[in-house]
């Protein structure tokens, strides 16, 4: 470690043995009762340090000999905390240590042991479920995170055979962890040694077009790895090809077009990718390692929906999600997907009944023909004895439905996964808006562009004929509930940046601007950007 011990007694003594070199000195053994009152006092500030060490007689951990390996691998642990995007000065060793060699009393040496512990519990936190409360950064992160259980924590680690190995283990084993991790030592070392050049001047580029915007545009995409050394001066075949990789690997319209959309995100640096990226290894760290097996995964900002299975893509189609109004977005948690409702009814939520469709009945009472009123009992209740005008969005007494049909706003199926937010995937009529790059128009619900596929993906599972199944219950014409044997996970997730199996990363922009919150905390809370070299 080429630290210096420069004093003697209780400091020299404690400096050594936390590098593992010494043992107590016997009279520093005669005087554990002053240690124990010393851990006592510093661990009564967090109950579970203080249960701990109370079940075992406030007997030393981290200060004990037999703890070296222990010790060494936490300190190595800590120091390559910021190859994970963690905040680094959240465990200081060099302070740590420094309390170990300044330690003269017993009593110092139970706060070095206090100290120790609160930097492991920090370090196997932060590592293991992410540096945030990501409820508290955006609200509409409705994922809680699942904190580790520091009682059980301390007691593994304290028994762990290979102190090193238990430390490893502790971040996300996901292939996605890993693809972020080596992306993420890509970019650094592409900063270190000049980003990606000079940016290209904001125009629309076409083929065919040749000039120094054409230039700049080329060694741009040389650096970026999507096209090989060239002196064209011209928007030539090849160069229409990378940039259409480029818009492939970035959520655009895949024309080979390099069009001020595309232009904008070709000049976005390495600097905001990593910050991306840092994001989405934090918010890899919220969700964790149980996906399932088999599970639905909508990506909220690439506007498709897929089933996962075994870690690869079994059915992907389109997504709408929602609007980017305060209470439209569409809210970020995992859910179980139990049942599909075929021929669906809409029951229209209250917020857009009093907010949307009330003013509207109000200046006009024929409006909304398609929507029934529901009384308190349930009864559909006729228009023509209702003067809206007396009503505001605090009392009007009835509910609005849509009966079944093909122009129902939830089309002719939806996909139930019982939650709080009543969020669900859901056909739809509007099937234009599936032709937008930019697909934010719900209320809040992820609308499918291949709805009846993905009925027949699930259905799979449980019948033989999963087509016929379920057009013979559509061809009814009624609402009819099918329970899949089967329950999905479901997980809604918002990630800006996001490893590709086949080895390519894909980057989409912040439609909500949620990972601009949560790349801002991360910095308030210590996370940097390192290039390194190399």
């Amino acid at each position: 470690m080429g630290i210096a011990i420069v004093k003697r007694g209780i400091g020299a003594a404690a400096i050594a043995l936390w590098l593992g070199t010494a043992a107590l000195p016997v009279q520093a053994a005669m005087e554990l009762t002053a240690f124990k009152q010393s851990v006592a006092a510093e661990a009564s500030q967090d109950s579970a340090i203080a249960a701990f060490y109370r079940d075992r007689d406030y007997a030393p951990f981290w200060t004990s000999p037999e703890a070296a390996a222990h010790r060494s691998a936490l300190l190595h642990a800590v120091a390559g905390a910021g190859v994970h995007g963690l905040p680094v000065s959240r465990y200081d060793s060099d302070a740590l240590i420094a309390t170990f060699r300044d330690a003269l009393t017993q009593r110092d040496m139970g706060r070095a042991e206090v100290a120790a512990m609160r930097l492991f519990l920090a370090y196997a936190q932060d590592i293991s479920n992410g540096v945030l409360d990501p409820n508290k950064v955006v609200p509409d992160i409705k994922r809680k995170a699942d904190r580790i259980d520091p009682a059980a924590m301390m007691k593994e680690f304290a028994k762990a055979d290979s102190p090193e190995a238990f430390l490893k283990a502790l971040p996300p084993e996901s292939p996605e962890y890993a693809r972020l991790l080596r992306e993420k030592l890509r970019l650094e070392r592409r900063i270190a040694n000049g980003g990606w050049g000079d940016p290209v001047p904001i125009s629309a580029l076409r083929p065919g077009d040749s000039g120094p915007q054409v230039v700049a545009l080329r060694n741009r995409l040389i650096a970026m790895d999507y096209l090989p050394r060239t002196a064209t001066r011209t928007y030539d075949g090849a160069m229409q090809k990378a940039v259409q990789r480029f818009q492939l690997d970035h959520g655009l319209e895949p024309d080979g077009v390099a069009g001020t959309g595309t232009v904008a995100e070709i000049n976005l640096g390495p600097e905001k990718r990593l910050q991306q990226v840092l994001v989405a290894m934090e918010r890899e760290r919220w969700l964790g390692d149980a996906r399932g097996t088999k599970h639905v995964l909508v990506n909220i900002t690439d506007f498709h929906a897929r089933i996962v299975e075994d870690g690869e893509v079994v059915f992907e189609t389109r997504s709408v999600v929602g609007q980017n109004r305060h209470d439209q977005r569409t809210p970020e948690f995992s859910d179980e997907m139990d049942h599909m409702v075929i021929n669906p009814s809409w029951h229209v939520p209250r917020s857009i009944a009093v907010n949307e469709y009330l003013p509207q009945m109000i200046a006009n009472p024929g409006a909304a023909r398609h929507l029934q009123l529901v009384d308190g009992r349930g009864r559909v209740v006729s228009r023509s004895a209702i003067d809206f005008s007396k009503y505001s969005p605090r009392n009007f007494p009835f509910d609005l439905k849509q009966p079944p049909s093909q122009g129902n706003a939830l089309g002719q199926v939806k996909f139930m996964f019982p939650n709080p937010y009543n969020i669900y995937l859901h056909d739809t009529p509007s099937q234009s808006l599936f032709a937008r790059e930019v697909r934010t128009f719900s209320h809040g619900c992820v609308r499918l562009d291949d709805p009846f596929d993905f009925a027949y993906a699930l259905l799979a599972m449980q019948t033989d004929d999963p087509k016929g199944f379920f057009h013979e219950k559509l061809d009814t014409g009624r609402e009819i509930r099918v329970d899949l044997e089967h329950p999905l996970p479901v997980h809604i997730i918002y990630r800006t940046a996001l490893g590709d199996p086949k080895g390519r990363m894909q980057y989409r922009r912040d439609v909500y601007g949620r990972d601009k919150a949560i790349f801002e905390a991360l910095s308030e809370a210590g996370v940097v950007l390192a290039p390194v070299r190399g």
